[in-house]
Parts: C-alpha cells; sequence; structure tokens
C-alpha cells in the first residue's frame, strides 16, 4: 500500500507537469488551428532562462519568474515573426517552419550555455521530505509542483469561463472571422494566445528541470507525451488536458511500477522484468487507442 500511494503521487506529479505541457499546446491548436513542433523548445528555454537566473542571482524563485517571462516573451516574438504568416497556409508549412524553430533553438541554446547539463539547487524551503499520513516520506518539491499545476489549472478556468479575455478566446475558437468581424483585434488576441501557451511550457520546463537537469533537446520527449495527452483529452479542451494528463501520468506510473511485480507474480521467468518495461512503455499509447476507438475527438472534444 506504501507502494502504490507513493507512485500514485508520483503520477499524480507528473500528470501535473504534462498538464501543463498540453494546456499551452491544447490552447494554441484549439483557438489558432496550429500545430505548433516548437512547443517543446519553449518547454527548453523555460528550464534554461530559470536555471541561468537562479545561478546568476542565487534566487530560485527569481529563477521561476524568469521561466514565465522569457518564455512568454519568445513566444510572442515567435508569433509576430514566423507564426503569423503561416496561419493561410498548409499543415504541412506550419510542421516544417515549426520543425525548423526546433533546430534554431536547439542548436542556439548549445551555442550560447554549451552541450552540458545545468543543475538548480531547490531552496530549503522546498528541499527534503514531508511526512504524510500513514507515515509516508515524500519530497516536499514534488507536492510543490502539484499544487502549482492545480492552481494553474483553476487560474485558466477562471481566465476561459470568466474574463472578457477567456471569452474573445472562446469566440476565437468558435469562429475567428466572426470576432474579427465585431472589431476584435484578432492579430493580437493570437500573439496573447501564443504567449500564454508558451509561459506554460516555460513554467513546466523550469519544474522539470529543478527534479532532473536542464539540457540541449530535454523538450522534444515530453512534447510527445503532450500531444498524446491533447488526443485523449480533446483538442481545444482546458478540462481535456487536465483529464487527460492525469489519465497519462498514472497510467505510465503506476504501470512501470506496478507491472514488474504482476509480471513476475504470473511466472513470466527471467524475462519478466524486460517484459513488463516493454507492455508498460506502451500503456499510454494503448490508452489513446483506445479513446480514440470509443470518442475519436477524444474524451473531451468537440464533434466535427
Amino acid at each position: 500500500m506504501s507502494l502504490f500511494v507513493e507512485q500514485a503521487l508520483n503520477g499524480l506529479q507528473y500528470g501535473m507537469m504534462l498538464f501543463l505541457m498540453a494546456a499551452g499546446l491544447t490552447l494554441v491548436f484549439g483557438v489558432m488551428g496550429l500545430i505548433n513542433l516548437a512547443h517543446g523548445s519553449l518547454f527548453m528555454i523555460g528550464a534554461f532562462a530559470c536555471a541561468f537566473v537562479a545561478a546568476a542571482t542565487g534566487h530560485y524563485w527569481l529563477g521561476l519568474a524568469a521561466s514565465l517571462l522569457v518564455s512568454a516573451g519568445v513566444g510572442a516574438l515567435i508569433e509576430v515573426g514566423v507564426i503569423r504568416k503561416l496561419y493561410a497556409r498548409d499543415y504541412l508549412d506550419q510542421v516544417l517552419a515549426t520543425f525548423a524553430l526546433i533546430l534554431v533553438f536547439s542548436e542556439g541554446t548549445r551555442w550560447v550555455f554549451g552541450s552540458f547539463p545545468l543543475y538548480l539547487n531547490l531552496p530549503e524551503l522546498l528541499s527534503g521530505a514531508v511526512t504524510l499520513p500513514g507515515g509516508l516520506q515524500y519530497p516536499v518539491f514534488r507536492l510543490v509542483i502539484i499544487l502549482f499545476g492545480a492552481a494553474v489549472a483553476i487560474g485558466l478556468w477562471l481566465l476561459i469561463g470568466r474574463t472578457r479575455l477567456g471569452i474573445r478566446i472562446r469566440a476565437g475558437e468558435a469562429d475567428r472571422e466572426m470576432i474579427a468581424a465585431l472589431g476584435v483585434d484578432i492579430a493580437r488576441l493570437y500573439t496573447i494566445v501564443f504567449a500564454l501557451g508558451a509561459a506554460l511550457a516555460g513554467f513546466a520546463g523550469a519544474l522539470v528541470g529543478s527534479i532532473q537537469s536542464v539540457q540541449v533537446g530535454m523538450g522534444e520527449p515530453v512534447l510527445i507525451l503532450a500531444f498524446v495527452v491533447v488526443v485523449i483529452g480533446g483538442i481545444g479542451s482546458i478540462k481535456g488536458a487536465l483529464i487527460g494528463a492525469l489519465l497519462v501520468g498514472m497510467t505510465d506510473t503506476l504501470g512501470k511500477a506496478l507491472l514488474p511485480g504482476l509480471f513476475a507474480a504470473l511466472g513470466g521467468g527471467s524475462g519478466a522484468n524486460a517484459m513488463a518495461a516493454t507492455v508498460a512503455s506502451m500503456l499510454i499509447y494503448i490508452l489513446m487507442a483506445v479513446v480514440l476507438v470509443i470518442r475519436p475527438q477524444g474524451l473531451f472534444g468537440a464533434k466535427a
């Protein structure tokens, strides 16, 4: 039971991190109709901004703030300088252009920071472990990531559902030509949406870099999982991104933790661990396939 609770918390933490990544991705795709492969690069930029500012100032919280500001600023520049020219183009052009941005940012980051990973030192407040009910010791920072994810989910719900900007974002998703005809500056709205999505990705990168390390190319594996989350939850749905991220996080974490024991108990022999690892790595894609068979538009996506 102790192992299950610990891994469930790990899955919740992993899911919240994926939600931060997928929320920006689904927001951009739902409102702007843009396939942004460079979203993982914004994840990496946020991590490097956090590591650089935290090392230069000695304050981790300033690093977190820098991850939001720098990734949002870079996102706004990308939208104005590159993305804005792609809205009327084919999806293939969007894919090629954003893939080119991946190469530019990867090589540019390697040129500035080098190829060696950077490491973040957590402040004393966020380091160590806390004792949960039942005597379980669990890292404080992983609990903080869960709280950050929940706070962002609530903030996005309030932004999209209760503010004038949220009304414009929902209207832009439904009929961009109509809101443009009603006098809404659609170009400015798109820049704000893209910058918001970039800020969420950069913030997720800073949190992940605090647990692991900050290195070039760290965003691409997370981007693949974020696309899985968006497909499961439904394109354009923040609620779907949250539910999909939690499902993916729990499925991946619990699968990798519990399947080896299950295969061994079933008499898997010497190859039980290898077989369990193979099946565990497939679980999230099996989950995605099952959801698409039942609901091709995703759990909370609108029917075409």
